[in-house]
Order: structure tokens, then sequence, then C-alpha cells
């Protein structure tokens, strides 16, 4: 990472400035640069300008007035071979945020891209495009950054892992005041002031996290795909429901959407209007698949009055839905076509039976596939025949390794795919690993064969034959500097029909 920061000052130097009066006053990229959706010839590159992130009215102390940005896609680090450039504009009405989509590029290569605007450079970032065959791929899973429980050493710990992709699974922000959900971690840092409601409460949440220079290296070591959970909106809203009755919950749902758009490496295509499509396919090569869901947006609410509480019937009517009609065609139809080795579903929440009560009596978390369980029993008699399934999942603020069943009552009920859980990044704080606790859960939960409740994150080295797992832990976050270590190595055989996890 120091080589690339080096080598990014030097390169800076061949992007010759155009001679354009400077009128912004100071660096407008202090919130990075980020690259997204990869394509067999292409990818989304992004940055937003601001040149105050804390700027009180959420526009980042840029002017009121669109900026032309010019951006550079090169073949290698020091910029000598530029491949593509160009000029995009960064509209005021868009928080000043900027969406590049490439394309006709060579598949399965490493590039390196930039911007400039007025006279100032951003950082360089690291992307590529995917294969055309099967090449291995090495990609991270994280989840969960809550910015008051800790500092974001896990970012940096997998951006110096150098990943070809990474994957977000959501609660990328919370969106809570401070002190709003302190809890279980206390407070290391402070969220900017208030509840986010408005555009502007969430666009000035994007950048004071935007703002920390450990995501920022995350973002410039590899293409993302993203997904939202719950926290980017509301703590556990579902469809067009809002968890604490807040008014005009529409309105808000589309801020919340417009800003989430404006600062991540998104498809100019995935907002439309009233709704942010997140579901999508990306292929990388003849080797995998991911199908990537969304579980908020189209779900029916939760039974029961949500939370984990005692199972109850009405989460067993087979009328009610997590992925909505249209979503669940888009997956049956993709899990049905798909040729490619292995097939990946990036999703929010837990899709394993979870047992949360000791002894006698279930309690299950509503707000998770549980709350949905014939809709669960569907998708999973559906991956019986599609090649190679491994779920992948955030939310739980902790890692699992789970066998995913139709019937987890059964002994006899067949595994039709794994369940991989990351762990946070941030949210819950230090965590620790109780193994008494440990031990408890998994006797509860026979499917279930790791738990660990530090912070961290998943990286994933996926070949035709095989998939190694590691799940990487850090022993504390609430300062700085943690190293970050793989506290189980799991080894996921290619065809086999009981997809038996291997230590």
């Amino acid at each position: 990472m120091e080589r690339r920061a080096f080598l990014a000052a030097a390169a800076a130097t061949l992007f010759v400035p155009a001679k354009t009066a400077r009128t912004l006053a100071g660096d407008p990229f202090t919130l990075g640069v980020a690259s997204g959706d990869p394509s067999i010839g292409g990818f989304v590159i992004w940055t937003r300008l601001a040149l105050d992130p804390l700027g009180v009215n959420g526009r980042g102390g840029m002017p009121v007035r669109d900026v032309a940005v010019d951006w550079q896609v090169a073949a290698d680090e020091r910029f000598s071979k530029i491949l593509r450039s160009g000029t995009a504009t960064a509209r005021w009405k868009q928080a000043h945020s900027v969406h590049v989509e490439l394309d006709g590029l060579e598949p399965g290569r490493e590039y390196f891209y930039r911007f400039r605007t007025e006279g100032r450079l951003s950082p360089v970032g690291r992307t590529r495009t995917t294969p055309a065959g099967g090449q291995p791929l090495t990609f991270a899973v994280a989840a969960c950054a809550h910015y008051e429980h800790g500092f974001y050493t896990a970012y940096r710990r997998l951006a110096e892992q150098e990943p070809d992709l990474v994957l977000h699974l959501g609660d990328y922000l919370y969106e809570y005041g401070p002190s709003g959900y302190t809890a279980l971690a206390g407070r290391v840092r402070t969220h900017t002031p208030g509840k986010c409601a408005t555009l502007a409460d969430y666009r000035l949440r994007h950048a004071q996290y935007k703002s920390d220079p450990d995501l920022q290296l995350a973002h410039a070591a590899a293409p993302w795909l993203v997904s939202f959970d719950d926290h980017e909106l509301e703590n556990n809203w579902a469809g067009p429901v809002s968890s604490t009755g807040a008014p005009a919950f529409d309105r808000r749902r589309a801020a919340a959407f417009q800003a989430y758009y404006e600062n991540m490496p998104l498809r100019r295509g995935s907002l439309r209007g009233a709704v942010l499509r997140v579901n999508r396919r990306v292929s990388w090569g003849t080797l995998a698949r991911f199908h990537l869901l969304d579980t908020r947006q189209f779900r029916d609410d939760q039974a029961c009055l949500d939370g984990v509480r005692a199972a109850c019937d009405e989460r067993l009517s087979a009328r009610r839905t997590l992925l909505g009609a249209d979503q669940w065609r888009w997956l049956e139809g993709g899990l049905a076509a798909s040729d490619t080795g292995w097939n990946l579903i990036g999703q929010q929440i837990l899709m394993t039976q979870r047992d949360y009560k000791v002894g006698p009596g279930r309690e299950v978390n509503l707000d998770s596939w549980d709350g949905y369980a014939p809709e669960r029993t569907r998708l999973l008699n559906g991956l019986r025949g599609v090649s190679n399934p491994v779920v992948l999942t955030g939310d739980a603020h902790m890692h699992h390794a789970a066998q995913l069943k139709p019937d987890f009552d059964d002994p006899d009920s067949p595994v039709v795919a794994t369940e991989l859980v990351a762990s946070s990044i941030a949210s819950d704080g230090d965590g620790y690993r109780d193994r008494a606790w440990v031990a408890e859960a998994l006797a509860e939960n026979p499917h279930i064969s790791y738990l660990d409740q530090r912070r961290g994150y998943i990286v994933c080295h996926l070949t035709a034959t095989e998939m190694s797992v590691d799940f990487r832990t850090l022993d504390y976050i609430s300062r700085k500097g943690a190293p970050a270590k793989t506290a189980q190595r799991l080894t996921l055989p290619a065809q086999e029909s009981a997809h038996r996890l291997r230590s």
C-alpha cells in the first residue's frame, strides 16, 4: 500500500492540468474514489466532490453550480499508458457525484483510474474487469460499519490484501443520532448531529463515513459490489413500512436512496424514480456468478411485532414474502439459466435457521429469513440442482458457517448449500469470543459449524475445484492499529452434494 501511494503521487505529475481558473478553495476529493459493478469490458468509477465533508447542509461545502471533472483510466500505476479519458459533469443537484461507466476494455485485467477538476487531482484507484474464462477469484465480504462503535481498521486490513473484488452486504452506515445505539459498544467516535431523516442528513452521514481514511483505502483497492440493508434508511424497515411509524416515510426512503446512489459506485440506471435497483447479477467469467438480492424494498412487514422473540404462527404463513414476486421470478430464472461453476447469492440477513434460546422452546429473529420461513423453504428447495450454490450474508455482527437445509428440524433433510456470514467491520465494538457461549449456541443449532463475535471480514479464494474461506478477525477496534488474523479457515469442495465444509 505504501508503494502504491508513492506511485500515485508520482503519477499525479503526468496529469497535466488545463489552464483553467481555480475557483474551488481547497481539495474537492476529500471523500476519495471508488469503483464497482465490473463487467467483462468495464466497470463504474466514482467520486464525489466535497470541499467540506461535514458542511451542515449536506452539500459538502460546494458551490451551487455544476462542475466539470476530467477522468483517466490507465494500464499501469504510473499512468504512462492512458487507455481512456473524458470529462463528466458533477451536478450540484446530485451532490456533485460522478458515475462514469467504462466499456470496451480488455477482460480479466487490472486498471487504474483518477479524476481532476479545476487544477486539483484525486487519489488513484485500482480496479479490474471480469475475465472471459475460468480464472481464479479472490474476493472479500464485509458488512455493518457503525462509525461510533470503533475505528475502521478492518477496512484497512482488507485493503492490504488487495482482493479482486469486495462484496459489501449492507449497513454501510447507521442512521442513528449521536449515542443512538451504543449499549453494547460504548461510543468511540461521534455521529453528525441528529437522526437521519432528510436528504441533507443522509448526504452528511455518508460524507462523514466516506471521510474515514481506512474506508477510502478499501474503496481504492478493488471494485465493490454494494447493496443496502436497513440502516442506510432506518432500522428494520420493511417495504413501505417504517419500523418507528415515521411520518412521510416514502419521502424519507426516497431521500435515503438518492444519497446512497450519490455515494456509491453504482451504474446510472440504478436509481429509477422511487426505486433503487440493487438486485443484479455479475459474472466472473465461467467460474462464478454473483446474484445480489434486495431483502428490504419488496418484503412484507415483519411478523409478530418484529425482533428476537418466541416463534409465532404468523411467520409460517405461505402468503408472506421477503423478496417480492418480481424479484423472486428474477432470481429463480437467473439460477436456472446460470452456466457458471459456482453461484454466489449475496444478501443481507441470516438465511439459516437460528434458535437464540438455550434449552426448551425457540426464539428467532423475525427480521431475518426465520420470519419468512415458507419462502426460505421454497428457495432452498429450488437450489437443488444449481451448480455449487453458496449464500453470502451480512447483518448478524458475527461470523457464521452453516449448512442450509429445506427443513432444519429434520436430520434427514438434504444440505443444499452453504451459508457464510461475515461479522461486522465495527458494529458492536471490540466483540469477543466466549467459548462457553459459542458451545451452547452450536449445540442448539447443529447445522451451524462456526461462530465468532469478534469484528472482521471474510476472504474467499475461489477456483473451479474449491472455495477456500478465511474468517478474518481483529481483537480490538476501540483503538487503532489492530492486526487481522485468520481465526478459522474452511474449504468447500466443488460438486459435493452435501457441501461439507472442511476445517
